[in-house]
């Protein structure tokens, strides 16, 4: 089985919390499924989940370098150039990424929702839409490599994960795939 779900902004990748955050259970009422990957609390879009262990493995792990699409609201304006040491891949503190293709968006991408809170609004501070699609997933990855180029990241949305996208799929809301 392999489920997506839209995982709003605030919500946990864990079925349980003990501080009674939102989590996976508030949304998915499917027994024996986990999630095949994670997005933090602070992220949003495709949580894929399901009760298959070799079918999880070949979505997260590193070796099968499954392509990831985020869109990610910077704060700036930057130029196609900005991006190239991103295309090249960058030094973070726990290593060299992989290179990832970059692009910068002309307006912010059609079909995006509200986000819930909404992000601070600076009047005097511009922001733009970057699309990036990664073939590794570590910790806060695409936040850390926008942060090294001087683009610190607002939002951040998944919308794909391999042959998987949300496609329309509402926050919260959950549609079962073929695998």
């Amino acid at each position: 089985m392999l489920i997506a779900l839209n995982k709003p902004y605030g919500v946990l990748c864990q079925f349980t919390d003990r501080d009674g955050r939102p989590t996976l259970a508030d949304f998915v009422t499917t027994p024996g499924v986990y999630a095949a990957g994670r997005l933090d609390r602070d992220s949003e879009g495709l949580l894929l989940l399901t009760d298959d262990g070799a079918l999880a493995h070949r979505l997260t792990d590193p070796r099968h370098k499954q392509p990831k699409t985020y869109l990610a609201q910077v704060e700036g304006q930057p130029a196609d150039a900005d991006l190239a040491p991103l295309r090249r891949g960058i030094v973070l503190n726990d290593g060299p990424t992989l290179p990832v293709q970059a692009r910068v968006l002309p307006a912010e991408p059609a079909g995006l929702w509200p986000r819930d809170p909404p992000i601070r609004f600076r009047k005097d501070t511009p922001t733009a839409w970057i699309e990036l699609v990664l073939r590794e997933g570590r910790n806060r990855q695409v936040r850390r490599m926008t942060a090294a180029i001087g683009l610190p990241t607002l939002r951040l949305v998944r919308i794909r994960v391999g042959d998987h996208a949300l496609d329309g799929l509402a926050p919260g809301a959950t549609r079962c795939l073929a695998r």
